[in-house]
């Protein structure tokens, strides 16, 4: 993923969870920016809060050649990063809860095809140092066209 097209541009994200039998999709527009080597994706979702009230969060995703960094923030905040055969520190904090985690990725594939870019990965997610689940990830990444 070496070769970036610079600047910033409109992109649809598609978002795929798995854990154990659960799968959770998020669909939403946000925007690409490419600085050198590395493209953010910047994107706001809706997620549940604790007492079942919408909460916006306003997502990061950093990629780069060998490291996925997932950066979240407003009504939660959080930050995982994604490095093949590493374990890397985050964190996770909302109103109601906060801890530090880690992340264990066992893959990390991304194929780029112009603007658009496909992300897949997987990795054992530790709290308080325990195995808290094991996720399967992936991530779609489409420039919107302009009318």
């Amino acid at each position: 993923m070496t070769e970036v097209q610079q600047g910033k541009y409109g992109v649809s994200v598609t978002l795929t969870s798995a854990q154990g039998g659960e799968r959770n999709v998020v669909h939403a527009s946000g925007e690409a920016i490419a600085r050198g080597n590395q493209l953010y994706i910047r994107y706001e979702e809706t997620q549940t809060g604790p007492k079942g009230e919408p909460v916006s969060v306003r997502t990061t995703l950093k990629i780069s050649d060998s490291e996925l960094k997932l950066i979240r923030h407003g009504g939660v905040q959080s930050e995982q990063s994604f490095v093949p055969g590493q374990r890397r520190p985050g964190f996770y904090r909302s109103p109601y809860t906060q801890f530090n985690l880690s992340t264990a990725t066992r893959k990390l594939d991304m194929k780029r095809e112009g603007r658009s870019l496909a992300v897949s990965w997987e990795y054992d997610l530790y709290v308080y140092g325990e195995l808290s689940g094991q996720f399967a990830i992936s991530l779609h990444i489409q420039e919107e066209l302009q009318s």
